[in-house]
């Protein structure tokens, strides 16, 4: 579980980066791979999302602070 946890936890790092570009300068990260019309860029926004979502079910039991 701790590698899925990590996995997905770099993912939505990934995700929020991407975010931040995107508000700041109006860049895309997955212009680099094609734009939204690629495979591999849905793949990616896919993966972020599911991890976004895996996060949000199980982040209680895998946070120290909130398990507390």
């Amino acid at each position: 579980m701790k590698a899925l946890h990590m996995i997905t936890w770099i993912l939505l790092l990934i995700g929020g980066l991407n975010w931040l570009a995107f508000g700041l300068f109006g860049w895309d990260v997955g212009q680099l791979f094609g734009g939204m019309d690629a495979w591999f860029s849905r793949l990616v926004y896919i993966l972020v999302g599911l991890s976004a979502l895996f996060e949000l079910f199980t982040h209680k039991a895998h946070c120290k602070y909130c398990s507390e």
